[in-house]
């Protein structure tokens, strides 16, 4: 097109001097031919946001850019999501990340907007995605450039909310001939402030606590990718990623009410490390000159996370059931993952594609559980509540997905997705549970360009959500000494039935309807019951009464556990436009998500329960059966303050209605943010105030038909201002290396 523009330029530029020569009182002006590009289009399976063309791309980093990004939002600078989706994974050309979530985030925060050509964003994923549930992806596709050289970028932040949080992080990327080599690091301290009011009961009592957390943390985190062309066909890769963090001393600390009387007050220190070291390793084959190729990948992960703390309530009254107690809890985690696989995409000169693969991958987790309480200074084992728990995990995967063309305004696309998962927990002495399944995923989408201005899209596809590995591993992690998220090994994992309905206009309003199924649903939920067993002395010995029979003692509890329940479905709407007006002055994303949710299902025991003749445990039911209708929004402004263009203001807000959940009503959640951004040369300087009025925090209430209620209000002290400076070095038109996936991408965020 541009070619015959430029010919046309031409000749009419020769034909006007011509005239000129024969005539010079007739002159020929030739205006200039403006072509705007589409900023955002539906194509096929996706919606594409052109962000090359976006008046908004220069000068920020691609977490930013995302935020700004058509039905993608952010409210706490930490997460991505996209409206009326469960999670989001992140791909980079069409491959998925190999980090962890926080480790990504810090590297998409020191990516550089410029590098990046395109952003995808695909709500149904079709076989070929490595996602469970009703997971969305996020494709990144980065520019592409053939320059010898090297460039870089550094960047540094100081983030003020409850404490001051510095960070910096640097990339580098070099190329040369048929070398390419990526790198990045990134360094952080940040300390956690959340303030808790918890309380619950029913008619004949009630249990109210206060107190807040302080968890400090200190994070260094990086990765390098290697490529090396062996020939013009074929290519070898190399990735190692690797996290480090660190959070000693993080502080709980908690008044206790009951009935209206202070009882004690808990406080719970804790130590913990995480680490995690990932490496693969790639071959790629060019079997073509169309696009057709076949790639290999050999994988390694290695995730080590430990955890020591001690939990003491001091009592703060003079009944005499009340008593100091103390115990200690050692956590500690080890994941060992080894997979590989293999994809071939196949390309036809008639523009149909195949693309097959297979893979697998093999896991082992290993949970050694330690808890003791302590008297009089001595570690004395809790039986009861130490174990070691061995995981080992098989899953066989198989999938192929054809795409056609079958005419100008007709496309489709059908796939299908085989697992075969082979799993084993053990409790050392005590339990066994295996777990095998297979499970075929159809995946199906139909596209009809009606015309330029309007697009249709269906799409089908069926999930697996498997549980993640920390949720399976029989542990506790204690509030109060009777207040305590429980995990379940016994947990199913659940399927997922996703469709949509998508609908495009004028590559600027959108309209997405989905329906979502799960069976076998699983979630956190609140258990409410009371322990009666024999009343023990501070050595951990039965105490008898005169008459030798075991004095005996009631003990209320709240468990939140994560167990299956039942079925929900889940209806959604979600209407958006992505548009400039004034000349590009002034750039909108607005979007708005309805939904309609329908929970049915009830838990009546607790799974993870040992039966113990000298203790009874009476669980209240609990029942989710409701229906619920919510609301949502995101409005992002940005305004170029300039007409040099590099003074720029953003304001956003995000709205979201009450919405019922398993665990009861959660409030509405609101952040109103402002940021100004100054570009000057390759510096960029950012000031951002997120949550102005310090609305975005988590307040839920739940009720039972029985009158038992839980309630639960968490502030993270969400208003924050972030200063930020950016300064991108070298040859920026540098190609970047092959961004590589691994073949265990789908065991990295189960971790």
């Amino acid at each position: 097109m541009k070619t015959q523009i430029l010919i046309a330029a031409i000749f009419f530029s020769g034909l006007a001097a011509a005239q000129q020569t024969k005539d010079t009182l007739k002159v020929k002006n030739i205006e200039a031919v403006n072509i705007k590009k589409q900023v955002f289009k539906k194509q096929s399976d996706r919606f594409i946001y052109d962000v090359a063309s976006s008046p908004i791309a220069k000068g920020t980093n691609t977490f930013n850019l995302l935020k700004q990004t058509p039905m993608i939002s952010s409210i706490d600078g930490k997460s991505l999501k996209i409206m009326g989706k469960s999670d989001v994974v992140i791909y980079i050309n069409n491959k998925k990340t190999n980090m962890d979530a926080e480790a990504l985030i810090e590297m998409l925060k020191g990516t550089p907007s410029e590098d990046i050509q395109k952003i995808e964003v695909i709500t149904t994923p079709g076989s070929e995605f490595q996602v469970e549930s009703n997971e969305g992806v996020i494709n990144i596709v980065m520019k592409k450039k053939k320059n010898d050289g090297y460039n870089g970028t550094l960047k540094m932040n100081n983030e003020q909310a409850y404490y001051n949080n510095p960070s910096a992080g640097a990339s580098f990327n070099f190329r040369k001939n048929k070398w390419s080599v990526n790198s990045n690091f990134n360094t952080g301290s940040w300390t956690d402030r959340e303030r808790y009011t918890l309380s619950n009961g029913n008619s004949t009592s009630r249990n109210e606590s206060f107190g807040y957390t302080s968890d400090p943390n200190k994070n260094v985190g990086g990765s390098v990718n290697i490529d090396y062309e062996l020939s013009k066909n074929h290519s070898l890769g190399f990735t190692y990623n690797m996290r480090y963090n660190k959070s000693f001393n993080s502080i709980l600390d908690v008044t206790n009410w009951e009935n209206g009387s202070l009882v004690n007050n808990t406080v719970n220190n804790e130590n913990a490390q995480t680490r995690n070291h990932s490496f693969n390793l790639n071959y790629e084959v060019k079997t073509d000159s169309i696009g057709s190729k076949l790639t290999s990948n050999v994988s390694y992960l290695w995730f080590n996370r430990d955890k020591v703390s001690i939990n003491e309530s001091f009592p703060l009254n003079t009944d005499p059931k009340n008593e100091y107690s103390a115990l200690q809890q050692s956590v500690p985690q080890i994941i060992n993952n080894y997979a590989a696989n293999i994809d071939y995409l196949k390309k036809t000169s008639k523009g149909n594609t195949w693309l097959m693969g297979i893979s697998y991958n093999h896991t082992n987790t290993d949970n050694d559980t330690r808890q003791d309480k302590i008297v009089n200074n001595m570690l004395i084992n809790d039986v009861r509540q130490t174990n070691h728990f061995i995981y080992k995990e098989r899953i066989m995967g198989l999938y192929l997905t054809y795409e056609r063309k079958l005419s100008e305004k007709f496309s489709g696309k059908v796939g299908a997705r085989y697992e075969m998962t082979r799993s084993n927990g053990e409790i050392l002495g005590k339990t066994n549970i295996d777990r095998n399944y297979n499970n075929l995923l159809p995946y199906l989408n139909l596209n009809y360009a009606i015309n330029s201005d309007h697009n249709l899209t269906y799409s089908f596809s069926s999930r697996i959500r498997r549980p993640r590995f920390w949720e399976l591993n029989p542990s506790r992690t204690y509030f109060t000494l009777n207040n305590y998220t429980q995990n379940n090994p016994f947990v199913l994992a659940s399927k997922f039935y996703n469709q949509e309905i998508s609908y495009m206009y004028k590559n600027a309003f959108f309209a997405n309807l989905s329906f979502n199924y799960v069976e076998d649903a699983s979630n956190q939920v609140p258990l409410q019951g009371k322990v009666t067993g024999p009343k023990k002395d501070e050595n951990g010995n039965i105490i008898y009464d005169s008459n030798g029979n075991m004095e005996m003692v009631t003990t209320k509890f709240l468990r939140y556990i994560r167990t299956n329940y039942g079925n929900n479905k889940q209806f959604g709407l979600t209407l958006g436009m992505n548009k400039s007006w004034f000349k590009e002055i002034w750039t909108t994303n607005y979007s708005v998500n309805f939904g309609y949710n329908i929970y049915s299902g009830q838990v009546l025991e607790d799974p993870t329960s040992v039966p113990d003749p000298l203790y009874t445990e009476e669980l209240e039911p609990y029942i989710i059966n409701f229906k619920n209708f919510n609301v949502s929004g995101n409005i992002n402004n940005t305004i170029r303050l300039s007409s040099n263009k590099d003074w720029f203001l953003g304001v956003n807000y995000y709205y979201a209605s009450k919405v019922k959940i398993e665990s009861g009503t959660l409030g509405v959640r609101q952040s109103f943010d402002v940021s100004l951004k100054k570009i000057m040369g390759n510096w960029t300087f950012v000031a951002e105030v997120y949550d102005v009025f310090n609305q975005n925090y988590n307040r839920i209430q739940g009720v039972q038909p029985n009158g038992s209620y839980n309630n639960i209000v968490n502030f993270e002290y969400p208003r924050l201002l972030n200063i930020g400076v950016t300064y991108n070095f070298g040859n920026q038109k540098l190609k970047k290396a092959r961004e590589i996936k691994s073949a265990n991408d789908a065991i990295k965020s189960r971790t």
